[in-house]
């Protein structure tokens, strides 16, 4: 999904604890960005590939960048890229538990790049639980089987395109782990069957359910609310007991300072270039056409307007985006898209799903599927996020049992406030597909 902005916090109690490289992690619009994949696969001597399998990986042990070659074609509206090549990165979150396997996304042909992550735990049997799937290309694997542990469960927490279409491909790379996926799958524009996209004899993810092979470990909480627009949204978290860890898709991110480890140098560069975006985005103002010179402040650049673009899809100015990049970065935030068009249409059920998970499980970090992770974050840290949902509420729903809620409310509030100019275009969008009723306006609390 997308990210969220803050302005001047007093100073916050969360405290990203980087992985051993200097960067961190990032979101993408993965809710509204459905579709199909179409992953070509080179004739194989396997017997058991399926025809009906349109999501399939390619490894070829020759010239493929140290088993990183993964040739992706997805489709309408966005494809997600890079085609041909992914690294791997992997980092211990926590030691001897959980570890963390990213890998750069990209929107298509387009000079904007984030990181999706997946996470990966041991379990007390020895087994891998695995979270959100990531394209399984040769060095991704290896990574994986480097931990000396069998994969007993893939899991797709959420029905985003972007976390689906690895699925099928990943879970034949272990056919005897068993897969379980989020409730309501949907798929746009045509509503897909899971088999479409190479997931087979899939288990659905219940709320709360106790009758999980990992129940006594790991817990689970399911938001699923079908009345936001053309589609469902469906997110499901878990807690790890053991680590007193969260697990979130894209409920909430931490946008870090520097780019992810995982982003190349190409793209940074790329989106370092002043090109037609940056141009309509320059108010007027003169830009330059001089060649980009490979050096930090470049690649810092570059990471500063992938994030504005994907947070707000049209930011204000793109020409010189420090400004806005530092208001919403290194904050534990609710993304702009994700608040705008999904949870302030149903802050209802939303509210009940936050108050659920802060009620019954003590974290102290949160991992989740994109930009920086782990983050050293508490439950008044999450309630913070979410404090926005006060306003789209109805009064008689709004209770205040204490001191520390207040305080926890006021920072939230400064934490989910967006600049007027960064938002206009996300506005505009959302009035637009309220009109055509792609989305709904809210359907829970006050109406609006």
């Amino acid at each position: 999904m997308v990210e969220n902005i803050a302005v001047s916090l007093p100073k916050s109690s969360i405290l990203q604890n980087c992985c051993p490289y200097k960067n961190t992690n990032y979101n993408f619009n993965g809710g509204f960005l459905k579709g199909f994949c179409l992953e070509l696969k080179p004739r194989s001597k396997r017997k058991d590939f399926n025809s009906l399998v349109v999501a399939s990986s390619s490894n070829d042990s020759s010239s493929n960048g140290g088993g990183r070659f993964y040739f992706n074609v997805t489709g309408f509206p966005f494809p997600l890229g890079p085609f041909l090549n992914r690294s791997t990165v992997r980092t211990e979150a926590v030691k001897n538990f959980i570890w963390l396997f990213e890998q750069e996304q990209a929107l298509g042909f387009s000079s904007v790049s984030t990181n999706t992550r997946m996470t990966v735990i041991k379990l007390k049997s020895g087994g891998l639980w695995i979270h959100a799937p990531i394209a399984p290309t040769k060095e991704c694997i290896q990574l994986v089987k480097e931990l000396g542990a069998p994969v007993e469960h893939i899991v797709l927490p959420t029905f985003a395109y972007e976390h689906k279409i690895f699925v099928g491909p990943f879970s034949r790379k272990f056919p005897r782990a068993k897969v379980w996926v989020a409730p309501r799958q949907w798929s746009w524009p045509l509503n897909l069957p899971l088999e479409f996209f190479g997931i087979f004899r899939a288990k659905t993810l219940k709320d709360e359910d106790v009758t999980t092979p990992w129940a006594n470990e790991i817990e689970q909480k399911v938001l699923s609310s079908p009345e936001v627009g053309i589609g469902p949204y469906v997110e499901v978290a878990f807690y790890h007991k053991r680590s007193r860890t969260l697990l979130i898709t894209d409920a909430v991110i931490f946008v870090p300072k520097q780019p992810p480890q995982c982003i190349s140098r190409e793209s940074l560069l790329a989106s370092a270039k002043n090109g037609l975006a940056v141009k309509i985005l320059s108010k007027g103002k003169e830009v330059s056409d001089e060649p980009v010179v490979d050096n930090i402040t470049s690649r810092q650049k570059g990471w500063e307007r992938m994030v504005l673009q994907i947070l707000f899809l049209g930011p204000s100015n793109l020409l010189e985006p420090a400004k806005s990049f530092s208001q919403m970065s290194q904050k534990l935030i609710v993304s702009p898209i994700v608040k705008t068009l999904v949870f302030s249409k149903v802050p209802e059920k939303v509210k009940d799903w936050i108050d659920r998970i802060t009620r019954d499980w003590a974290f102290k970090r949160i991992i989740p599927a994109h930009f920086a992770a782990p983050i050293n974050a508490s439950r008044s840290d999450f309630l913070a996020a979410f404090a926005f949902l006060d306003d789209v509420l109805d009064e008689r729903y709004v209770t205040r049992p204490s001191l520390s809620f207040f305080f926890t409310s006021l920072m939230g509030k400064a934490a989910s406030y967006f600049p007027p100019d960064d938002m206009k275009t996300l506005s505009s969008l959302d009035q637009f597909l309220v009109s055509v009723g792609a989305v709904k306006k809210t359907v829970s609390g006050r109406k609006q």
